[in-house]
């Protein structure tokens, strides 16, 4: 390989890593891939959805889009990522390549399709970028995310709400992206888990807040932010278009929640405080709007969703208010 050749792939490389979060690392990838590899079209689908191009780079004007997918496209993701196993297909005279990108779990968490040019002859080189991203990945999973859950840790989130601020200020100074939908904060913590713990023991506790877990995960977007805060306290932040919406999807999951059966345990339920992020906030502001609520909630019953913006304009809380008394949180 030239010298010009191997510097282009270091000057990748070291972009590729310099990266955290893990929408702009899943870009950072593609675009390496591109200009390093000898294709003509590259599209990266999320194993969360298959259906949807999430990141598309072209050399033409024929770009990869979210609408018509073709059922042979779709049938060969599927397969993909069942077997976790490199592709190839012929679809309508076109070379196409299918590259899983497997995290430490050996779960797919996406699909790299690339159209071969001509003199695209083997993919030695994508293979080694991609052994690099999924070393990174494992790595990063290692010192960001919870060692029981696997959701991100509070580490994670204190850079993750301030690199969200400071993008909502960027926002707000330009005056542009007026369309966005609002950013909201929300806890959830487990009702009387104390209770599941003196009763069943620590390991069976460990259960349910590894169930707890799955079933945020099964509930929300990929895009959604899941932190383990500590303890049965678990944090996410969602783009939501209304507060009225994310009450509704907060409801659900506590339903869902409340609707499970957990092994051995039986029913548990959680309460919720949710509030919006402004642009000016401090994380530590954030952060106890939303756990008022959360407090608001445990003493009146447990088992809610309350928002902070909406209890201050009922008059149950004081706009000042950051307190959420003596209650017993578990």
């Amino acid at each position: 390989m030239a010298q010009s050749k191997i510097n282009a792939v270091l000057e990748k490389v070291i972009s590729l890593t310099g990266e955290r979060d893990s929408g702009a690392l899943e870009l950072a990838l593609a675009q390496t891939l591109f200009t390093i590899a000898d294709v003509k079209n590259l599209a990266l689908h999320s194993a969360g959805n298959i259906n949807r191009v999430k990141h598309a780079i072209s050399n033409s004007e024929e770009i990869a889009s979210d609408e018509g997918i073709e059922l042979e496209i779709i049938d060969a993701l599927s397969e993909c990522l069942k077997t976790a196993k490199i592709t190839n297909i012929l679809h309508n005279k076109k070379r196409l390549t299918l590259f899983p990108i497997v995290c430490s779990k050996k779960q797919p968490l996406a699909i790299i399709i690339v159209e071969e040019t001509a003199n695209t002859h083997d993919h030695a080189l994508t293979i080694q970028i991609l052994k690099i991203y999924h070393n990174f990945v494992a790595l990063m999973n290692d010192n960001e995310r919870d060692t029981l859950t696997g959701l991100l840790n509070r580490k994670t989130f204190d850079h993750q709400i301030n690199s969200i601020i400071a993008n909502l200020q960027n926002k707000q100074a330009r005056r542009k992206d007026e369309n966005d939908d609002p950013t909201f904060l929300a806890i959830f913590d487990i009702d009387h888990f104390k209770r599941v713990n003196d009763t069943h023991g620590h390991l069976m506790g460990d259960e349910v807040l590894l169930l707890f877990s799955r079933l945020m995960d099964n509930s929300f977007r990929d895009n959604d932010l899941l932190f383990r805060f500590g303890g049965e306290e678990f944090l996410c932040i969602f783009q939501c278009p209304s507060d009225e919406i994310m009450s509704d999807v907060l409801n659900r999951f506590r339903e869902a929640v409340a609707d499970y059966n957990f092994p051995q345990v039986g029913k548990v339920t959680v309460s919720c405080g949710f509030t919006e992020v402004d642009a000016f906030d401090l994380s530590s502001s954030i952060i106890d709007r939303a756990d008022v609520s959360l407090y608001h909630a445990k003493n009146n019953g447990r088992n809610q969703v309350c928002l902070h913006e909406q209890l201050v304009a009922s008059g149950i809380l004081s706009e000042n208010d950051n307190s959420g008394g003596e209650i017993e949180l578990f």
